[in-house]
């Protein structure tokens, strides 16, 4: 029986073509490609139980589709508000496929979140991180229902932080995440998770169009919303009773009043019976700054009139009919969408 001889494929410098050990690089490269997966893997077991499909219940019937994530034992959950569209009850599906039962606590469309109580005691969650100590370039995973496809995991980085996103409200929201991990129609509502296994955001939209352009609440407003909605049912903000709009500054005025931006907000209405009256406000008048905070435009007096001003004196400075006044108001809680 004739033996075969093994044959070798040479390269074009005549050497034979043997199996290579890896390089030292190589191997470097290989580890940290395994402490990424590790990483990643780690976060989708501990968080992804937490991660439930959320199916609002209109009349005992089911309008959509989102995802959202259980922040606390005793089945608090957040999603996002544009998910719930009103709906006061929901169907929520476990990583396990059993169907848990929950209820709308409050509603926030301005920040575009909503909590809900799932029935059930123990059950699996995800605590809410420090926004406020990412970084850019740091790890992001996301979680969710994309396009009904349950319980799956995208990855990438955090691209940007302290963007701002206008809601459906109108209002816009701040401090959003920009993220690179695949979000698709489904991923609303799901967590944004770090690799410490925190939450640090909720996902909410996608430019649609745009690739790798994709932004989530930051873990820090949603913690303010959810203390807000259990204490009071709903997210309070003041009001001074003003419509207005942005208008450009003259360059005396943006010199004089020390202002960085050159706009300021004109008052094109002012609501009877409401502070804006009391304290006098006039069409026309044009709203520089607030408690010392310059106001560039109606997002910044909307903004600056937060929970933490309702029913105490702030100082707005005007210029009206070309003179800069001082002006003490007292803002109520906002309950229409005016100013």
């Amino acid at each position: 029986m004739l033996e075969r001889t093994p044959t070798f494929l040479l390269d074009a410098g005549g050497a034979s073509s043997t199996p290579q050990s890896p390089t030292p690089e190589q191997q470097t490269d290989d580890a940290r490609l395994d402490a990424y997966s590790r990483a990643v893997t780690a976060v989708v077991d501990r968080i992804g139980p937490a991660v439930v499909r959320v199916e609002p219940q209109v009349s005992g019937r089911g309008a959509g589709m989102g995802s959202g994530v259980i922040i606390s034992p005793d089945g608090l959950l957040l999603t996002n508000s544009h998910v719930m569209q009103g709906a006061r009850e929901a169907r929520l599906t476990g990583s396990d496929g059993r169907p848990i039962e929950a209820r709308v606590i409050g509603d926030d469309p301005d920040t575009d979140l909503a909590l809900l109580r799932a029935n059930g005691d123990w059950l699996p969650f995800a605590a809410l991180g420090d926004s406020k100590l990412l970084k850019r370039g740091q790890i992001a995973i996301a979680i969710g229902n994309p396009l009904g496809f349950e319980s799956t995991v995208t990855a990438g980085v955090v691209s940007a932080l302290g963007r701002s996103l206008r809601a459906k409200s109108g209002r816009l929201i701040d401090d959003v995440i920009q993220t690179d991990a695949a979000l698709n129609p489904g991923n609303s509502g799901g967590p944004l998770v770090a690799t410490s296994g925190q939450v640090i955001g909720i996902n909410t939209a996608v430019i649609m169009g745009a690739q790798g352009i994709c932004f989530a609440v930051a873990s820090n407003t949603a913690s303010f919303v959810v203390s807000e909605l259990i204490r009071h049912g709903r997210v309070r903000r003041a009001s001074i009773g003003v419509a207005g709009q942005t208008v450009p500054l003259p360059r005396r005025v943006t010199y004089a009043a020390g202002l960085v931006d050159n706009f300021g907000v004109a008052v094109a209405a002012v609501e009877p019976g409401s502070p804006a009256e009391q304290a006098r406000l006039e069409q026309g008048d044009v709203i520089l700054s607030l408690d010392g905070e310059p106001v560039g435009g109606v997002d910044d007096l909307v903004r600056l009139l937060n929970g933490e001003r309702i029913g105490r004196f702030v100082e707005l400075v005007l210029l009206r009919k070309g003179e800069m006044r001082n002006v003490t108001i007292t803002p109520v809680e906002r309950r229409t969408k005016a100013a």
